[in-house]
């Protein structure tokens, strides 16, 4: 697999982290200003990164989810959780 490929799904986990540790902390601090800007900021930040893998390397999810070029790239692989390091 590229190296570029395995850094952008790299990149998508840790913003992935980041918005779900926040989010599970924004449950129980709703008004932490700081919290929510920097959700928002990381959720932000993963929208774009996510576009990018997908406009280069297909669908990450489907279901609605995410788009797909014509043909349909949701049967392309290796599907996200095949890639090997």
């Amino acid at each position: 697999m590229p190296r570029e490929r395995r850094e952008l799904l790299r990149k998508i986990q840790e913003l992935e982290f980041a918005c779900i540790d926040l989010n599970l902390y924004l449950d129980t601090h709703p008004w932490d200003q700081r919290a929510l800007a920097e959700f928002n900021a990381f959720a932000s930040q993963l929208a774009m990164v996510k576009k990018q893998y997908e406009s280069m390397y297909g669908p990450l999810s489907n279901f609605g989810q995410s788009f797909s070029q014509y043909p349909w790239q949701w049967i392309e692989s290796p599907w996200p959780w095949e890639i090997e390091d």
